[in-house]
């Protein structure tokens, strides 16, 4: 396989998984706002576990192609820490916001009809009131303001990352198996969302926000969406970034150093008798 189509293939596969995450997590969270009574309002760990398992399944569908990062934040830590090639960077970021694009749309066709049954019932539109806007991307909570955003997106990211280095650090005796690596990541964000994510809607990934963010600038929301209230657009992308390399770094300095090496092979070297 030539270079060329190597890497074809690996923007293609993370395209596919954020697609894969957002169809998934849109579509929850579609369930969760639109909906009267919402089948997860009394039960929000509903909404994370699906979160979760739209992690799991992107990673099970595509790891074996790009390492399924689905996540620029993941994309600069390993590219720091980890030897990832820096001339892959940027095209592996832009497959993951493509991802996340299309994956809005095909949310936004499913659910449009409701989309706009919630925005007529309670009296708002896309333009002016940002209608369902939480549908597809997200914005501080109650109390929360963009500055304090930022320093949220950084912890969970450093949370998400420190959490993804040790699960793939290959002497970390600890860690699960390959084949069930995917499923306690797709758990830790599952973690992150069900101990946090009233917070700002827990974006921890530029690509998870951006991407659905840019459909909704297109698909009718304007600047609800792009630049948002508050300008709110960059801290789910600058916060991550920075959080994925603060905790990528924390595990590097703090833990790998002293994990446990395998033994080093006797030598080759055997003695004539």
């Amino acid at each position: 396989m030539t270079a060329r189509k190597k890497l074809i293939g690996e923007l293609i596969a993370e395209c596919v998984a954020v697609f894969i995450i957002i169809l998934f997590g849109d579509s929850v969270a579609a369930m969760y706002t639109l909906y009267d009574p919402s089948p997860y309002k009394t039960a929000y760990w509903g909404v994370c576990i699906v979160w979760g398992l739209g992690v799991t399944i992107a990673i099970y569908a595509t790891g074996a192609v790009s390492g399924t990062h689905a996540n620029p934040a993941v994309t600069v830590a390993l590219a720091i820490y980890r030897g990832f090639s820096w001339a892959k960077v940027a095209p592996y970021c832009a497959a993951q916001i493509l991802g996340g694009f299309l994956g809005a749309g095909v949310v936004y066709t499913m659910f449009s009809p409701v989309i706009e049954h919630f925005a007529i019932s309670h009296g708002l539109d896309r333009l002016h009131d940002g209608a369902a806007a939480g549908v597809f991307f997200t914005h501080p909570g109650e109390f929360v303001t963009p500055l304090h955003s930022f320093v949220v997106e950084t912890i969970l990211t450093a949370m998400l990352v420190f959490g993804i280095f040790a699960i793939t650090y290959e002497h970390n005796t600890m860690a699960p198996e390959a084949n069930s690596g995917a499923l306690i990541i797709g758990l830790l964000v599952a973690a992150i969302g069900a101990s946090a994510g009233y917070l700002d809607a827990w974006a921890i990934n530029p690509a998870r926000d951006f991407g659905p963010r840019l459909f909704c600038y297109f698909a009718g929301w304007g600047p609800q969406a792009l630049p948002s209230p508050g300008n709110y657009w960059w801290v789910p992308i600058l916060g991550p970034i920075s959080g994925g390399v603060i905790g990528a770094g924390f595990y590097r300095t703090l833990i790998q150093p002293f994990m446990p090496r395998p033994a080093v092979a006797a030598s080759s070297i055997e003695t004539s008798v």
